[in-house]
């Protein structure tokens, strides 16, 4: 009987780790870690945080890093990054203000890539189905910078969304973080602008800034409808 006893028990723990460690099982973990980040924002709201300003004690490049991983957990938990850059600009200024936007949006794109891609590619892989989730996924995989830069440069694909694709699919994650940190620059800045000139809404610099920001946001509807054939129904 203690036989018995000894051969089932490393059987059982075998069964076990392979649930626990399957596909399913840890996508199910990224979902009660993503879904208890938005329920954590939505009761403390720690993006008040940031746009109610530092606290008195700190400052300088403490202050500036501080708001970058505020920033980055913010944005993992689906803060929209338009308010944080607002935010950033408005309490460092432009230049710090940027620096702490752009580090923010690559931890937090970081965070997003790497969750998704040890927790849910697994299980989302076989799901990739359809001629337009082919499409994007085909195009991520094999010209994975180009794509992103294209995606940061010109917004209508969320944040979010657009890190989540680049995890499920095979993208490395050196060109993601590369065509990120440098893809995000200019629209970030023109929204860091923004907020460092709100308190002047007739100055160059600030209808400079919403200009730019209008510009890509027609220009990226113009491109998405030229592309349409290639990533729509038959």
């Amino acid at each position: 009987m203690l036989d018995n006893v000894a051969r089932t028990t490393p059987r059982f723990a075998v069964r076990c780790s392979r649930v626990l460690f399957s596909p399913w099982s840890r996508f199910t973990l990224l979902v009660v870690l993503l879904s208890a980040g938005a329920v954590a924002v939505l009761l403390f709201e720690p993006q008040k945080l940031l746009t109610e300003g530092r606290p008195p004690h700190i400052s300088g490049g403490a202050a500036v890093a501080l708001f970058a991983v505020g920033y980055g957990v913010c944005a993992v938990a689906f803060v929209p990054r338009p308010l944080l850059n607002l935010a950033a600009g408005a309490v460092f200024g432009s230049q710090l203000g940027l620096l702490a936007s752009v580090v923010g949006t690559v931890l937090a794109a970081s965070v997003s890539f790497g969750l998704v891609r040890f927790l849910g590619q697994d299980a989302l892989r076989p799901l990739v189905r359809g001629r337009w989730l082919k499409a994007a996924d085909g195009q991520l995989s094999r010209h994975g910078f180009r794509s992103m830069m294209a995606i940061r440069l010109f917004p209508g694909v969320p944040f979010v969304a657009a890190n989540y694709c680049a995890a499920v699919s095979r993208m490395r994650w050196g060109p993601f973080v590369l065509a990120t940190g440098l893809g995000s620059i200019p629209n970030t800045a023109a929204y860091v602008i923004a907020g460092s000139e709100a308190s002047s809404p007739t100055s160059p610099a600030f209808l400079i800034a919403m200009g730019f920001i209008v510009l890509t946001g027609l220009a990226a509807a113009v491109v998405a409808w030229f592309k349409r054939d290639r990533f729509g129904p038959r």
